[in-house]
């Protein structure tokens, strides 16, 4: 017994010994320079391109911030005192700008220690409703644009735990807005509430293959909070703050105002609830209410969704996508399966779409079927709607042309691609506002219009077309071909004037906003946002394209250090940063949507920064997984994973520019599972980062990422491909980095805890870096200041002096 009971004590003891406590560091100077800056403001732009707000925020959260309470219940991470998501992004100072003079204006009023969020114009857009959150309590301002000046129309009590909570009404005098209940009771805090029984789950004998969500209730203290913050009264509230109660407390999810403002659509969540799925899954009912509450019509109850088919391509039964047909004035629209939901199921058709016309006292009008899963529509009037399909399994995409008015008649295939073949999209169909303020398809004498991103083998090349409605044929309006700069085309202004909103940038450019007349053949630069990372604007880069072993063509993005010289070809370290894409075919696998005259602009989480510390970068390396025919791109994820790196490392090699033994290689998420598996197959890295990834493929036994099958279905699939399952093979340096809070499907923090354990009793070179209330994205600026550090000195140490370094790590 003594014996045993030394033994467990030393065991602790080296368990303990093991943890390092270092405090939060900071990286070196020359990366802490490129990421501690302050980011441009965000533009929310008027329709008519007139006026705009400009938001400011802060580059990174606090820990202190993200210290804050929080619960996390139905899928959901909600700050209980305010009221809010509890991982909100703020904007602390609001401006007005004149695009036409360009000036910006202070706007008086809003508090010094502003928390912006939820910002939305009126329908004249001469006011703005935002959002304020202080300590304990959930504001609403109304910015008046004339005036310049802020004011508080509801001092707290705003509910915003279930979708947006206010929406503005059509006459602009008054918003309908979610308060809490005002005799709620207290949140229950579960640590500490004695329990009544065991928390009981079971199966009534239907597959339900869900995949691994996070953050669900677990048990009735769970089902008791998650109801009292999703619970709110609905308030009519004018602009002086005088509130009206409109309906009772119920739990309001979605508000939408019909087209012509005169009905409501709400959709609320119902019980029973589900410790399995999250809360959009939950029971929910569809109504629609007339402007004094009085419920119209009952549109549909979806029970709830716990059991669905297996496939990417599944759906529910019964009404879904429930909506506003926008060209109509409170007409009612939505989808419904044909073949049960279920993509295993043969059916020439799959979805079809109906609408109910008001005052829904007649039948619902079938207005389409579509060949495969419904995936959106754009209404344009009585004879033009465009329909959208998809079928995953094939990767294929359809957009038709239809006439809502001849149902099943007079439908047009405008294109029908693979959804991945970049280089053959024809673009967007062009929106805008109606006389009701909805949005619809912009026409013009017969004519709908396209912007399109233009990518080709050559690059890109933005575009705008015009269709004939008639002849179904298109003419090219103005197409992109800027010498070193990079055009985006985001909005339409007046497709009559030949007015759009373009973004232009450069190497070292920032990013900023132009008003584009393509008839006049002008520009007009409307923001003025400054490069920040003006350290690294001298840096080389260029798209590299070449090709794997089997013939397959790929493409990154180098990067050199400033002043490095091409002709000496100094052998430099490597870091080496990739995301693994599945694919239906090599075709599209092959295309490049790279360009080297894209702004290089460097994120909280970009391999960048070692740019700055004397590497050759190698970003967004193209690590294509292709399944062709009735083949699985996971078939052979392993091979073609370790050809992807191979072709890339033998590509810069072959320029001259890097030390072959001294490369790292990177990811995040899916890109950490694809750095852990090429250091457990082959020996061509000297060092790896892995953050925030999933390791135990057993641990998401019902699919992940892009695979459809289950674990009982392919288990070699998920065997092979895990590295947990291959840890006895790992030779090679990795740091493993997590967010203690991580809250995506499948990568809980348990993968990298296990895995490190794994990788440790098998005796490989390992650290693991578990980074306090960080969740799948790391936000806090201690948080990413650290991880930066981490990164440095395993870098530092393992592949720039890998050969000389023998000192120990931190």
């Amino acid at each position: 017994m003594k014996k045993i009971l030394l033994i467990t004590f030393l065991y602790c003891s080296l368990y303990i010994n093991a943890q390092l406590n270092v405090g939060y560091q900071k990286p070196h100077a020359s990366i802490q320079q490129l990421a501690d800056v302050t980011p441009p403001p965000t533009l929310i732009l008027d329709s008519k391109g007139e006026t705009g707000i400009l938001l400011y925020r802060n580059s990174f959260k606090t820990i202190d911030e993200l210290s804050q309470p929080e619960m996390r219940l139905g899928g959901l991470r909600i700050n209980p005192m305010a009221n809010i998501s509890s991982r909100q992004i703020y904007f602390y100072k609001a401006s007005i700008l004149d695009v036409k003079s360009g000036k910006e204006h202070e706007i008086l009023g809003i508090p010094a220690d502003a928390k912006l969020s939820t910002a939305s114009w009126n329908n004249e857009e001469d006011k703005l409703a935002v959002l304020n959150t202080t300590q304990d309590k959930l504001e609403l301002w109304i910015v008046d644009i004339k005036s310049k000046k802020a004011q508080k129309l509801i001092a707290g009590g705003l509910n915003s735990n279930l979708d947006r909570p206010y929406i503005w009404m059509k006459d602009d005098k008054n918003l309908l807005v979610k308060m809490l209940p005002e005799n709620r009771k207290s949140l229950i805090d579960s640590k500490i509430q004695v329990p009544t029984g065991p928390t009981i789950s079971e199966s009534d004998g239907k597959e339900a293959q869900n995949r691994t969500y996070q953050d669900l209730l677990k048990n009735p203290t769970d089902e008791f909070n998650f109801e009292l913050l999703a619970t709110s009264e609905l308030f009519l509230v004018d602009m002086k703050g005088t509130a009206k109660k409109w309906m009772n407390a119920n739990m309001f999810g979605s508000i939408n105002l019909s087209p012509d403002g005169k009905m409501i659509l709400i959709n609320q969540v119902e019980k029973p609830f589900s410790y399995i799925v999250p809360y959009n899954r939950f029971p929910n009912a569809t109504n629609v209410y007339d402007l004094n509450g009085k419920l119209i019509k009952n549109v549909f109850n979806e029970p709830l969704s716990e059991v669905v088919p297996k496939g990417f391509s599944a759906t529910t039964i019964g009404p879904r996508n429930i909506n506003w047909r926008s060209d109509k004035a409170a007409d009612l629209s939505w989808v419904e399966a044909l073949d049960g939901g279920n993509p295993a199921e043969k059916a020439e058709y799959r979805d079809a779409l109906y609408v109910l016309e008001y005052p829904y006292t007649s039948e619902k009008k079938l207005i389409h079927k579509t060949k495969d899963r419904f995936a959106g529509i754009q209404w344009g009037d009585n004879q033009n709607a465009i329909v959208y399909d998809s079928w995953y399994t094939t990767r294929s995409s359809r957009t038709t042309l239809i006439n809502p008015s001849t149902p099943l008649e007079g439908t047009f295939t405008y294109n029908e691609r693979n959804s991945q073949d970049v280089y053959s999209d024809p673009g967007n169909f062009v929106t805008e506002e109606n006389s009701m303020g909805s949005n619809v398809l912009a026409m013009d004498k017969g004519h709908l219009f396209l912007i399109g991103e233009g990518w080709s083998a050559k690059g890109k090349f933005p575009f705008i077309d015009k269709v004939d409605l008639k002849t179904k044929t298109k003419v090219r309006l103005y197409e992109s071909n800027l010498k070193e700069r990079l055009e985006t085309i985001t909005t339409a202004l007046d497709i009559r004037k030949g007015q759009y909103i373009t973004r232009i940038e450069g190497k070292s450019e920032y990013p900023n906003l132009y008003i584009r007349d393509i008839e006049k053949g002008t520009s007009k630069q409307i923001t003025f946002n400054k490069n920040p990372f003006e350290a690294i604007e001298k840096v080389h880069k260029e798209v590299i394209n070449y090709k794997r072993g089997d013939g397959v063509e790929l493409s990154g993005t180098l990067y050199l250090p400033v002043g490095y010289d091409k002709d000496k070809k100094e052998k430099l370290p490597m870091l080496m940063w990739a995301y693994p894409r599945e694919f239906k075919d090599a075709a599209t696998a092959s295309q490049t949507t790279s360009s080297p005259y894209q702004f290089t602009s460097i994120s909280s989480g970009s391999p960048l920064y070692w740019v700055a510390r004397g590497y050759a970068v190698l970003d967004n390396a193209a690590f294509p997984i292709i399944g062709e025919g009735e083949k699985e791109p996971n078939d052979s994820f392993v091979e073609q994973l370790v050809g992807n790196a191979k072709a890339a490392i033998d590509a810069v090699d072959k320029l001259g520019y890097v030390d072959r033994e001294r490369v790292a290689v990177g990811g995040h998420s899916y890109g950490a599972f694809m750095t852990a598996n090429l250091l457990s197959h082959s020996n061509l890295f000297a060092a790896g980062i892995a953050r925030s990834g999933a390791y135990n493929r057993t641990l998401t036994p019902f699919g992940f990422q892009s695979e459809e099958r289950s674990y009982w279905d392919a288990p070699e699939v998920y065997n092979t491909m895990s590295p947990f399952m291959n840890a006895h093979k790992m030779k090679t340096p990795i740091l493993l980095i997590h967010g203690e809070d991580d809250n995506n499907s499948g990568t809980f923090p348990l993968q990298s805890e296990r895995y490190f354990n794994a990788l440790k009793g098998l005796g490989a070179t390992t650290r693991l870096v578990m980074l306090p209330k960080e969740s799948h994205g790391y936000v806090a600026k201690e948080s990413i200041m650290h991880m930066l550090w981490e990164q440095d000195q395993w870098l530092e140490k393992f592949v720039k002096n890998k050969k000389t370094d023998k000192t120990k790590f931190p």
